[in-house]
Parts: C-alpha cells; structure tokens; sequence
C-alpha cells in the first residue's frame, strides 16, 4: 500500500489570550475576581492598580488591535482544552471603594475544622497522635461526619505523611474527637451520630428507651414502622412518643450548629450585584467596592518606549529584555481589558433579570416572581445562554430586604386550567403549604397533592408533584408520619 502526502486547508477557530481570559472572569463571584486581580498584579510588573487611565501601549497603531470578544467565542470556551487556557492563582483583594458602597458579608464567627482544631489543642495527645487527629477532622464534611473508610485514611496517611497506621488506632482516635463539642460530631453515619448525642443527654427512661430504639430498631424507626416497634419492644403509644420526642430533638447535621446556617453556602458570602428600590424606582449596581482600577505601570511604559526609540543600537541582550517587557505590557492589556469586558457581561445580565422579574425587586414578594428560564436572559442580552449560564453561577444579589443566589429568579413556566403562565416557585408554595397543613397522624401522599394541585386549577402531573417535593427536601407521605 503506497502511502500519500498531499495538503489540505483548514480553517480552525482558538481563542485569544483576551478571549480565554474573559471567558475565565465571567465565571467567577466578585470575591474570586478581587483575588484574581490581586495575584495578577503581583504576577505581571507591568500590572499595577491606581486611579489614573491605563497608558497606552507605544506601538499600538502599528499591531493589529484586538477585537471586542463575541459570545460565540464565550461559547466555544466550553470545548477550548485546559491546556490552552493560561494558568492563573488565587490571592487577596485591594480595598478600593469607588462607588461608596459598604461592603456586605456573611461571615461565620468560627468554622466547625476551626472549632475542633481549636479543642483538640486541648488534648493531651503527643505529636503523631496530634497529627493524625487533624488530618481525621480534615476529613468531616461540613455536617460533621466521617464519610471516608478508616483504611482509605490510613492509606493517605501513609502516603501523604509517611505516617504507618492502623485503621483501629484511626479508631481510638476517632472516638476522642466524637467527644468534642458539637455534639455528634465524627459520626460516621446517621445512627451513630445519634446515639453520639443521646449519650451525653441526662439519663431518663425516654432516652434509655431512645438510645433502644436506635440502636436495635433504626431500620424500623427509619421507616416510621411504629406499630413493629411497639410490639416488639412491648411499650405503651406514649412510652415511644416521648423516646420519639428525645430521638427529635436531636441535630442530624451537627456540624451545621457551628458558624450558623450560611456555612453551607460560603464562610463568606460577598454580593455581586447591589439592586436598590426607592420611590417605585430599582436601581442596579455592580458591587466593585474592593475592585481597584488598573493600569500599564508607568515607569514600565517608559523603559519600554526607551528601548523601542533606540532599536537600532540595541544589543541582543537589550532585544530580549524589550520583547520580554513587550510580553508583559501586552498581557497587562488583556487583563485590564477582560475585566472590563467581564463587568459589562454581568451588568447587562443583571439588567435583563430585574426587567423579567421588576414586580418581584419592587416588593420582594416571592409570589410576583415570573416564570424566567437562560434563554429569556439571553434572548434580552444577545448573549449565548452559556455565558447567562456562567453569570448567573455562584452570584448573589443584595436587595432592600436579604441576598439571593442569582438562580432563585430563574423557574419553570407552567399553565393553569385558564392558561395563565406561572411559575413553578408558586406551584411549590402551594405544596409546601398544603404539607405543613397536613394531618401528621395521615400525611398527604403525592396523588392526594396532585388532586389538591389540580382542584386549585395547576394543570400537573404526580410525577412532577414529586420532583417538587423532593427539590424541597419534603420526605414521602410515609417518612412525614408522627405518633
């Protein structure tokens, strides 16, 4: 088989350096960008914050200028490989307040790794049985419990420290740090979580007969088998009604009880966008309270254009510093210029929301929110529904009243028996409502939902009641049922 060698031409589509940067910016919340400006500036001299206008490259009218980046290009940032996409860190942040806006945080006073870390000082453990404690509290999720298997950490252990252990000294361990405050803490799963607690409560005989139950019954309590429970145990209605009480009473995500509910979400919870109403008026502001200004440093800008005047006498070492210089000057340029694009995209689609959703900003009243999907923000913007996407990821909106995620305004439409559009947020009240209102003792199961929906004029189906009701985190009929 005789091989050929022809050519062919191709036509391909990269992304510029401006390109993949803004595509990188438009990702982040305020707090990251802050960040990414700090390392930016340490990273590139010829970067630095200030308040004067960014100089000018010397030689721009002779280099081809860079266009305005499309949302095509955004788009193709999906499929663009990591290896094309330049690789930047994550530092601290300026304290530049340009529009005089405060800035609003949610700060937990202590994480709950802090808190434990803090008591295991206390401890009277020596230097290895220290280190391997904190490389196990390292381990808990943020409800505080220990989902890895013991022989998974004492393999990393051992790798990561050089440090041989077994999985039953990671064990003596463990039950130290589940002596910590909160309690519960360490568990490794529901049930010894809360026998974790039941433990420290004053010995009655409701938490004796709780402590019973969850340990030689979990599975039967679990599945709300009361009658089982009573029978096999042989207590009375009431004795397992007050065991129940105790069992309730309980925190099954103790690690929830430190730093407050917001731990979940971020330890610090900065808004992106501030929206203001006054007088039946919504005002919108990007929230650049610690975003500096940028620009070309000056006494860069100026080597630069003493070499570039004496091209013709320069040695080769002076060739390489001014190509190195020029390097720097351009990628500056793209920076200041990616940030600058960045913060349009946001504005815009911030723009866009407040008008889909204006009755909502004027009163915060949840029942006035619209059905509003990407492509109704994109069709405004004229932006691809990717980059609405990538704006409306982990931002926050600061109103009048609280904060909200950017992806609380957004819901599905759905149509009553007349027609109307409405949002599915409405269609989810109304079953949180009716849940809360139910009989404890017959809690409503998802076709009488369904029914009650239906006779209020919601044209849905069971399957959708469903998924409602478990985007809401309710249980089934069979879980909710109380003594």
């Amino acid at each position: 088989m005789a091989l050929k060698q022809q050519q062919e031409l191709k036509q391909t589509q990269r992304l510029s350096p401006l390109q993949m940067q803004v595509i990188k910016l438009v990702e982040l919340n305020t707090v990251e960008v802050e960040d990414r400006i700090k390392q930016e500036v340490e990273d590139n001299p010829a970067l630095e914050t200030g308040n004067d206008e960014p100089l000018n490259d010397p030689d721009e009218n002779e280099q081809e200028k860079e266009d305005e980046i499309t949302q095509d290009e955004i788009m193709l940032g999906d499929y663009i490989s990591d290896e094309d996409i330049p690789d930047y860190h994550i530092g601290q942040r300026d304290r530049t307040n340009e529009q005089g806006f405060a800035e609003i945080s949610y700060y937990d006073d202590q994480s709950l790794i802090d808190s434990l870390l803090e008591q295991l000082s206390l401890l009277n453990l020596d230097e290895r049985r220290h280190t391997i404690a904190t490389y196990i509290i390292g381990n808990l999720d943020e409800n505080g419990y220990l989902q890895r298997e013991l022989q998974a950490i004492a393999d990393d252990l051992l790798f990561q420290q050089q440090l041989e252990v077994t999985p039953l000294q990671l064990e003596d361990l463990l039950y130290e740090i589940q002596e910590l405050d909160p309690a519960g803490v360490g568990a490794r799963n529901l049930q010894e979580c809360l026998l974790l607690q039941l433990a420290r409560k004053e010995p009655s005989a409701p938490v004796k007969l709780a402590e019973a139950i969850l340990t030689d019954y979990f599975e039967a309590f679990s599945r709300k088998h009361f009658d089982k429970i009573i029978q096999q145990m042989n207590i009375t209605p009431d004795d397992l009604r007050n065991a129940i009480e105790e069992i309730t009473s309980l925190n099954p995500k103790p690690g929830n009880a430190v730093g407050g509910t917001l731990q979940t979400a971020m330890n610090n919870i900065t808004p992106d966008f501030l929206v203001d109403t006054y007088n039946g008026q919504v005002t919108i502001h990007l929230n650049n309270s610690n975003i500096p200004n940028l620009k070309v440093n000056n006494s860069f800008y100026e080597m630069l254009k003493g070499y570039q005047e004496n091209r013709e006498s320069m040695s080769s070492d002076d060739k390489q510093a001014m190509l190195f210089m020029k390097q720097k000057v351009d990628s500056a340029k793209w920076f200041i210029d990616a940030v600058k694009q960045r913060q349009n995209t946001l504005l815009r689609t911030m723009e866009a929301i407040v008008n889909l959703q204006y009755d909502f900003f004027l009163n915060e009243d949840e029942s006035q929110l619209k059905p509003m999907v990407l492509k109704d923000v994109a069709e405004r913007t004229g932006f691809d529904i990717s980059t609405v996407s990538r704006v409306s990821n982990s931002k926050y909106v600061q109103t009048n009243n609280g904060i909200y995620p950017l992806k609380y305004f957004f819901s599905e439409a759905m149509q009553t028996s007349e027609g109307e559009d409405i949002s599915s947020r409405e269609v989810k009240m109304i079953l949180k409502d009716s849940i809360e209102g139910e009989n404890p003792k017959r809690p409503l199961t998802d076709d009488q939902l369904t029914r009650i929906l239906n006779e209020k004029g919601y044209l849905i189906a069971r399957r959708t009641v469903a998924k409602y009701r478990e985007q809401l985190n309710i249980p089934v009929s069979r879980l909710r049922k109380k003594m």
